[in-house]
């Protein structure tokens, strides 16, 4: 009996790794130091439509008519041979006649092993072809969305000001009193979320700048209802930041009850004055601030519950928030701070802390306790 043929380790090593790299689900080749192919991957010729057997001893550069021959390529073999560490990925477009763009990404290593002398480079081949062009379908139609919603909202914002029109207009013509302030305070509630829909409508990400939305928010109340700028001053402090669009609409209808009741209660008889609104984040927290310099509430008035105190509260509500009036030395102060997160006590206030006023809280969180 004939005893059984003997293989070097060499050629058994060889073998070994021709079938990792043929039997492989990832598009491999195997190259020798002159870049020729010494081993295809099986998925390689199906992804790529070619035999394996026409794939070897051919030259890399060679393949597909010299389709293969591509700068990207090129510089990255270049790098891999040089020897210094493992090149990152290139990204390459593969231009074959009467087919679309191929667009892959092609990673090559130098293997080590013992026989040094003999180079072997393992290229890796990813087609994300249909990938992009998911990609790209599904950014297109993102913007897309996005112009339409910017339109909507840009349509909108005119329709709502169409019906504030309609309710100054109203509100001008009226012959009660009452009639004309509910309509008043209607036209201004309708403009607070009109400002917010045109603002809404330029915004790249849905987002909202609190400081540009409170200042055209406080421009528009003031060009309607505050016949001397010169006379009642109203500022916008702080806000230097984003909120959520849904919060936004409740921020902008608070500061607009809060201004329209400071104009009309807060300085009679022709008093001068300012009203400053002030909005401050802590973190995921923060206190918005409407304060006047006005006469301030009457030790002996009765505690006033009409539309706006209940439409504060509500929004208030909304946001998880609580209200608090604070006399002031002179005026009055309204807080509405929202707390998610509990900072320790009677720690130093610092420079971005709450106005003057307002419930403070460190910025060093310790204890935190989060708040549905």
């Amino acid at each position: 009996m004939m005893s059984a043929e003997k293989h070097s380790p060499e050629d058994v090593a060889l073998s070994l790794t021709l079938a990792i790299v043929r039997s492989s689900p990832a598009p491999l080749l195997l190259l020798d130091g002159q870049l020729n192919i010494i081993a295809a991957s099986m998925s390689f010729c199906a992804v790529f439509s070619v035999d394996e057997a026409q794939l070897t001893g051919q030259p890399l550069y060679a393949l597909d008519d010299g389709k293969w021959d591509i700068p990207e390529l090129r510089s990255l073999l270049t790098a891999t041979m040089s020897g210094e560490g493992t090149p990152p990925a290139r990204d390459v477009d593969l231009k074959q006649p009467q087919r679309p763009v191929r667009h892959l990404i092609i990673q090559a290593s130098q293997l080590t092993y013992l026989d040094l002398e003999q180079t072997r480079i393992l290229v890796t081949v990813s087609d994300v072809t249909q990938a992009w062009a998911d990609a790209t379908k599904k950014e297109e139609s993102a913007r897309a969305a996005h112009v339409l919603l910017q339109e909507v909202r840009h349509r909108v914002a005119n329709s709502l000001q169409i019906i504030a029109s309609v309710l100054l207009r109203n509100a001008r013509t009226t012959t009660s009193e009452e009639t004309c302030g509910h309509l008043e305070n209607a036209h201004h509630r309708v403009m607070s979320v009109a400002a917010l829909e045109r603002l809404l409508s330029t915004s790249e990400h849905g987002d909202i700048n609190v400081h540009a939305y409170f200042t055209k928010l406080c421009e528009n109340i003031s060009a309607s209802m505050i016949s001397d700028v010169d006379q009642i001053a109203l500022i916008v402090e702080g806000g230097d930041g984003v909120v959520e669009a849904r919060v936004s609409v409740s921020l902008g209808l608070i500061v607009t009850e809060l201004v329209i009741n400071a104009i009309k209660h807060a300085f009679p008889d022709g008093r001068p004055g300012v009203i400053s609104v002030n909005y401050n984040f802590h973190g995921p927290n923060w206190v918005l601030c409407v304060r006047d310099d006005g006469v301030g509430m009457p030790s002996k008035a009765p505690v006033r519950t009409g539309l706006g105190t209940s439409v504060v509260a509500a929004l208030a509500a909304q946001l998880h928030a609580s209200v608090e009036i604070t006399p002031e030395h002179p005026g009055t102060q309204v807080s509405i701070t929202h707390t998610r997160i509990a900072l320790v006590e009677n720690e130093p206030e610092t420079a971005s802390g709450p106005p003057t006023g307002t419930r403070t809280a460190s910025s060093a969180i310790r204890n935190q306790r989060v708040e549905e």
